[in-house]
């Protein structure tokens, strides 16, 4: 697995950056960590710097990038992803690992990969060649403390330490539509201590865009908030 710390303070723009940003966005089902990922490369692209999202889901490729990538391009982002109709009627075959995917660490720029969930989806990340030699790989947690694995201190703390090297957390906290500044700021208590027992820090606290500007720049645990733009919900295939 791959594992060198990027300061946390480079997440989302808190530094000028003068230096590669490769990140990986790993965590439990329904996590968030598709609409974090997509988010952030969307964030690095606004500043005219080469951006590559890669769609390492292998483990529920129904639910994928796949839907998105001619509007992402569009805003200048690289999609590494399967068109659905290259793996139409291929069965298990169609969540195979896409070549270029394997090898992505070649190109310029930053490099953004949306995981599988679970350990086995974290497991991926060991395919990609150069990960354990690239200097700013980033490996962070996107946690939803409304979903039962996920939804206590311990249990948050047993599934981070099960999905291998996490530099960082991010508390993704939400109830989908429903989600709350409430909803939200529960969250970023639990993920908050969750970090300090396993000794790993909070980035961000990630809310839709509404949420996040009731709940203002920083959470009630003290970390910075970033309003997150809807994708996910059109992107089943």
């Amino acid at each position: 697995m791959p594992g060198s710390l990027v300061s946390p303070a480079a997440f989302w723009g808190f530094e000028v950056r003068r230096i590669r940003i490769v990140e990986a966005y790993v965590g439990e089902y329904a996590g968030g960590k598709s609409e974090v990922a997509v988010n952030r490369a969307l964030e690095l692209a606004r500043e005219g710097e080469p951006v590559t999202l890669v769609d390492l889901d292998t483990v529920e490729p129904c639910y994928t990038l796949r839907p998105l990538q001619e509007e992402l391009a569009a805003a200048g982002i690289h999609v590494v992803a399967w068109e659905t109709r290259r793996t139409l009627g291929l069965g298990e075959a169609g969540g195979t690992l896409k070549a270029e995917a394997r090898w992505v660490l070649r190109r310029p720029g930053h490099v953004i990969f949306d995981v599988g969930y679970g350990v086995g989806g974290a497991r991926i990340l060991n395919l990609v060649e150069g990960a354990e030699q690239e200097p700013s790989f980033t490996v962070l947690a996107v946690i939803n403390a409304s979903r039962p694995l996920t939804a206590t201190v311990e249990d948050i703390a047993a599934h981070v330490r099960a999905l291998g090297s996490v530099h960082a957390l991010i508390n993704n906290t939400h109830l989908g539509s429903e989600t709350t500044a409430a909803v939200v700021q529960a969250g970023a208590a639990l993920v908050a201590e969750a970090g300090r027992i396993l000794g790993i820090p909070v980035a961000a606290t990630t809310a839709p865009a509404a949420v996040a500007a009731q709940i203002g720049p920083r959470d009630a645990a003290g970390h910075p908030v970033r309003p997150l733009r809807r994708f996910m919900p059109r992107a089943f295939w």
